[in-house]
Parts: structure tokens; C-alpha cells; sequence
């Protein structure tokens, strides 16, 4: 698989759950629980993190069972920190956060600023509870990137207008379901530092529900 196989379209774009109001921005949701700042690297501590925690009422679930090899856990911490920088952002309603782009590069940091634009644009922010797991990890290529890819329950998690407080609660269904697939590689300011460098996002995944 190659870099190229994982450019960000509209189709990637898809709609926060709790929506159905259709100025409802698009999402890719997920932050915040646990040590925001943690890495599986252990050259990480050496690296100072930017904050990537989020709200009391949003919280972040990543059922991931850690890997034995140190470069698939920090290729699979750092993608869940990208995860959490991007509710950050959109928390923060700050569509230039540091934290993603800290944890990110090329097409995928473009992604999360767009996604957070969207959030802003129309006043919405996130709470509830967003869950990931089954997370599985494998080379690309010759070089160090690696494919990281989970599914994701977002049926407890909302939009929440930042004006009113008001949220957009939807049942549970099939868009709560998405899969996601991000290639992940060293930064070339630091090693101990992977980021995501372009992201797919799949919805209506029926082999995340079971």
C-alpha cells in the first residue's frame, strides 16, 4: 500500500454522529480520556508534548491491547494521540492547535484542520463518550512507515453547540460505526515522535459492529 492510496477526499468526510441537523460539521471525532500525553516510545520523555486533554464531559476510550515491539506501541500511541489532538482542537475551537499539528503531517494534518474549520465555522463542539479498539499494525514498504488501523463506536458521542450547550443526541446505528486507517511514521524532528501522515476514514463498517 502506498502513501498515495491514503490522499484525503470528500468522500472521507463524514457526518458527526449526533447529527441530522444539516449544518452539523463533518468529523472524524475521538479525545481526550486517559494520559493525553503518554507514548509507548521509551525516548519519549525526553520530548515535551504539547497538551492534548479535552473537557470533563468528552471522554476518549482506546481498547487497544499495547503491542510488544516499541516501534508498532509508538505508532500506535502517537495515533491515538493524533486522535486526541484533534478533539483538542476542536474543543479549544482553534483550527491552528499545535497539538495536531504536532502529531501530524501532509495530508492528514490538512484533514484535521479541516475538520476543526468545520466544527468552528458552524459553533458546534464535542462531548460523550467515543470508543476505539481492535486495533491491528503492520509495516509499509521498506522504509519506517507503518499502517495503523481500529474501528471506532461513536454512538455515544455528540455535537454540542458552544453558545447554547445544547446537544444533538441520535440513537445508536450503522454511521456509528467508522474505520479508520493511518499511516504513521517517525518525525523528523524526533524519533520518539510519530505522526500520522494520511488518514482514511470508512463509514457504515459492518465488521465493527460485532
Amino acid at each position: 500500500m502506498t502513501t498515495a492510496a491514503f490522499t484525503t477526499t470528500a468522500a472521507l468526510l463524514l457526518t458527526a454522529c449526533g447529527g441530522g441537523d444539516e449544518s452539523s460539521p463533518e468529523d472524524i471525532k475521538g479525545a481526550g480520556g486517559g494520559s493525553p500525553s503518554a507514548s509507548a516510545s521509551s525516548g519519549a520523555a525526553d520530548v515535551k508534548r504539547p497538551d492534548v486533554s479535552v473537557p470533563p464531559d468528552l471522554k476518549l476510550v482506546f481498547d487497544f491491547a499495547k503491542p510488544s515491539d516499541a516501534g508498532e506501541a509508538a505508532a500506535l500511541g502517537d495515533a491515538a494521540n493524533f486522535i486526541r489532538a484533534l478533539d483538542h482542537g476542536i474543543a479549544q475551537q482553534d483550527p491552528n492547535d499545535p497539538a495536531y499539528q504536532f502529531y501530524s503531517t501532509g495530508g492528514a494534518q490538512k484533514y484535521a484542520k479541516s475538520q476543526i474549520e468545520a466544527w468552528v465555522k458552524d459553533g458546534w463542539t464535542v462531548t460523550g463518550e467515543d470508543r476505539y479498539f481492535n486495533a491491528d499494525i503492520e509495516s509499509v514498504g521498506q522504509g519506517d512507515s507503518t499502517l495503523v488501523t481500529f474501528c471506532r463506536n461513536q454512538a455515544k458521542f455528540y455535537s454540542k453547540k458552544v453558545k447554547t450547550g445544547k446537544v444533538n443526541y441520535t440513537d445508536e446505528n450503522l454511521d456509528s460505526y467508522q474505520k479508520f486507517s493511518l499511516l504513521m511514521s517517525p518525525s523528523e524532528a524526533s524519533e520518539a515522535v510519530w505522526q500520522a501522515r494520511q488518514i482514511e476514514v470508512q463509514g457504515r463498517v459492518e465488521e465493527c459492529k460485532g
